[in-house]
């Protein structure tokens, strides 16, 4: 069965992350989910309900035929849950709005919560590592540190949405990153 891990960070975006987990509970797949204090926050801020109300909503009828979906929460300062060693294998990783505080955590190898030992975990052991940036513009040292991830083996998806499919809601927008993002863990 596959496992991704899904990681929130506080980078404004936080729809991104919802309809991703969203997408992935439909098909099946067993979901892990952390979040930083600040993405908690900024979720909340964004959509008026806590992290546990979206799960919650997500688990009781998300999975495929509405179903049951299969969602594990982190807290991300725990060290000790199995998704921060790489004898828990997991089919992709993804970290979704994903802050430039956390790209410049992971380019340079420091982990000080769980975010950061996943994708460190990810880049070591090959396997997939979506990084998708939502803050523009970019400082010359935020470019780096996305290139020092790149060259570690990372896929680097800023949430740039398309716009030539003619889409008529926000959530068409959002989905056509999610679609990027899921066609990337599929390779």
């Amino acid at each position: 069965m596959e496992r991704i891990l899904v990681c929130i960070t506080g980078a404004s975006g936080s729809i991104y992350a919802l309809r991703l987990l969203s997408a992935l509970a439909v098909r099946g797949t067993l979901l892990h989910v952390t979040c930083s204090s600040w993405g908690a926050r900024t979720l909340l801020e964004e959509t008026g309900r806590p992290i546990g109300y979206w799960l919650g909503k997500i688990r009781a009828n998300g999975g495929p035929g509405g179903t049951p979906a299969l969602i594990t929460m982190h807290a991300s300062d725990n060290f000790s849950t199995p998704i921060a060693s790489s004898s828990f294998k997991l089919s992709g990783t993804v970290i979704l709005p994903c802050s430039m505080e956390t790209i410049g955590s992971l380019a340079s190898g420091s982990a000080t919560n769980l975010i950061h030992q996943a994708g460190a975990i990810a880049l070591q052991e090959g396997w997939p590592l979506i990084v998708v940036p939502r803050e523009t513009p970019l400082s010359l040292i935020s470019l780096r540190a996305m290139t020092a991830l790149k060259e570690a083996g990372a896929t680097i998806l800023p949430a740039c949405p398309n716009f030539s499919t003619s889409p008529s809601t926000i959530e068409d927008l959002v989905d056509s990153v999610v679609y990027r993002i899921l066609d990337h863990l599929e390779r």
